[in-house]
């Protein structure tokens, strides 16, 4: 499966300015190494008719403010500014279609639990990536429900992109893979469907697009958002609520979406093929629609790409 991220920069943007990706080094002991709590985005660069764009930017650079705000992390810079670092960094590392992961995180040697005073730093690298079940969009993949449940904003704010947070998602991951499936589904502690492994979920029933809403203890996803307003948009109904496990088992259709998965077809859950068990009519759809936005080939959407 062809989901690594391959790390293309030349140059990354630490602290202020472009170095070499050579020099952006942190220490063994650096607080978010140890702890896991540094915090950041996934945003895509596609081709246009007129070059590179990033996909929805302000939104990612708003929502990676907002981690910030949640873990008490002062950064220190406006949204303008992380905006221009973000495009800086895309153009140092030249024109092909790259994945942007900005990432701040304590830079102390301290393995203190208390981050008070604590020099915040940040960092933004470029990465080469294709869809992160490339080879298996076509076809789609097959899921099992991690017997990991979700957590919860009781346990950990769900809503910000911690590196921490992740750990549950690498748990489902390795669970799914080491027992033959691509991915993992997450259930809420209440047992209703919540998400992937980085990815959020939809289904279709009889002809109505159905996802989880924030009471699933999802992330509220950018590319979930896109989603849901081109299905809109397509005359589609969606609907936002809790999700049973077994709905799962006999929707018409499944499918993930996500900044790295983008919009990938689920055609089997726990062993339980989904209808015929291939890419459904209204999935294809979204995916096609979806494709022809971020490449900036319908104007309807033309607003949420910023030119690089």
């Amino acid at each position: 499966m062809n989901n690594e991220f391959t790390c293309m920069a030349s140059k990354v943007w630490y602290d202020g300015k472009l170095v070499d990706e050579s020099e952006a080094k942190v220490p063994i002991l650096n607080h978010s190494l140890q702890y896991g709590s540094g915090i950041f985005e996934g945003i895509r660069a596609y081709s246009t008719g007129s070059g590179l764009s990033v996909f929805r930017l302000s939104d990612h650079v708003r929502r990676f403010l907002n981690t910030a705000r949640i873990y008490r992390m002062n950064i220190g810079r406006t949204e303008d500014e992380i905006s221009g670092a973000i495009l800086d960094t895309v153009r140092a590392n030249g024109p092909e279609e790259c994945y942007i992961r900005p990432f701040a995180f304590f830079n102390s040697e301290s393995v203190s639990l208390v981050t008070d005073g604590m020099k915040v730093s940040l960092a933004v690298m470029t990465m080469k990536m294709g869809g992160y079940f490339q080879e298996k969009v076509e076809k789609g993949i097959r899921c099992k429900v991690s017997s990991w449940k979700r957590i919860n904003s009781s346990i950990l704010p769900v809503e910000a992109k911690a590196s921490g947070n992740y750990l549950n998602s690498i748990l489902g991951s390795m669970d799914a893979r080491t027992s033959g499936y691509d991915e993992a589904i997450f259930t809420s502690g209440e047992g209703y469907v919540a998400e992937g492994a980085g990815q959020n979920i939809f289904i279709v029933k009889n002809g109505e697009i159905v996802t989880p809403g924030a009471e699933s203890a999802i992330l509220m996803g950018i590319t979930r958002d896109s989603v849901i307003k081109i299905a809109r948009d397509r005359g589609f109904n969606v609907t936002e609520r809790l999700i049973l496990r077994d709905e799962v088992y006999s929707a018409d259709e499944v499918f993930f979406a996500g900044t790295a998965a983008e919009i990938t077809p689920i055609v089997s859950v726990d062993g339980i093929k989904i209808a015929d068990g291939k890419p459904g009519k209204i999935t294809r759809e979204i995916l096609g629609e979806y494709s022809s936005a971020v490449h900036g080939k319908n104007e309807k959407y033309r607003q949420w790409l910023y030119s690089v």
